[in-house]
């Protein structure tokens, strides 16, 4: 192949994994913000990440079509095409990172305007440093290809999954004592459930580099520990053990 064009063809593909790396920084600094703002009832600062959410819609657009052209000029087979592959889907993941991070920031109006349990506002952030630490690493195990560590990483989801059925249990708890605590709840049980999603999607990224290293999918068994399908507001029991 001549020089130029492979040349060329390597800095197709730095810059896709260049965006791949500008969008994850824009996805995980969307979901801090939305959380910070959360937590401290700041509504100038939930406004911002929601208006910000272009960013991210923007860049995936772009690397899509990056992507899409660099296939069809080059035809690129095997762990190439893997490569490129793997950038589209990723970059959908990040894209719905950025997506419920800006869900979350959406619901901090509604949540400031009535009194939030500190303990459970306070879970929430607990449950969102457990996902943003899964998509930092998972980002990192994207920039090295370190596919063992992205093993690891989705195998770690089910604790993400553990703690927002503890967060779910509690939220319905509190709605169950007193009535005016159901709407703040809701809006926090929203959000938490979107923080779960996310360490989903950081989930998929690690499946993602999994393939694009090794050529070949992750099981289906993926860990999970979200019980929430089974639950009732009664006392926050499983349906189970209601006779259900």
């Amino acid at each position: 192949m001549d020089e130029h064009i492979v040349t060329s063809y390597d800095q197709e593909l730095k810059f896709i994994v260049r965006r791949i790396s500008e969008m994850g920084g824009q996805a995980e600094s969307q979901v801090e913000r939305a959380v910070s703002a959360l937590i401290k009832n700041d509504a100038s600062l939930a406004h911002s990440v929601v208006a910000d959410d272009i960013i991210l819609d923007t860049a995936q657009r772009e690397l899509d079509e990056r992507a899409i052209m660099t296939i069809a000029k080059r035809q690129p087979m095997a762990q190439d095409l893997r490569e490129i592959v793997g950038a589209i889907r990723i970059s959908n993941d990040l894209e719905r990172i950025g997506d419920l991070g800006k869900n979350i920031a959406k619901r901090v109006v509604a949540v400031t305007e009535h009194q939030q349990p500190v303990q459970l506002v306070r879970g929430i952030e607990h449950l969102s440093d457990l996902a943003l630490e899964q998509l930092r690493e998972v980002l990192d195990s994207y920039a090295s290809r370190d596919h063992r560590r992205a093993e690891s990483i989705r195998a770690r989801d089910e604790e993400i999954d553990a703690m927002y059925t503890s967060i779910f249990r509690e939220l319905l708890t509190y709605m169950m004592e007193d009535p005016r605590n159901i709407t703040a709840c809701t809006h926090l049980l929203f959000s938490a459930k979107n923080i779960e999603r996310i360490g989903d999607h950081a989930t998929n990224i690690a499946e993602t580099i999994y393939y694009i290293k090794t050529g070949e999918q992750m099981g289906l068994d993926r860990p999970k520990d979200d019980r929430t399908a089974t639950m009732t507001a009664e006392g926050g029991k499983p349906a189970a053990d209601l006779g259900a």
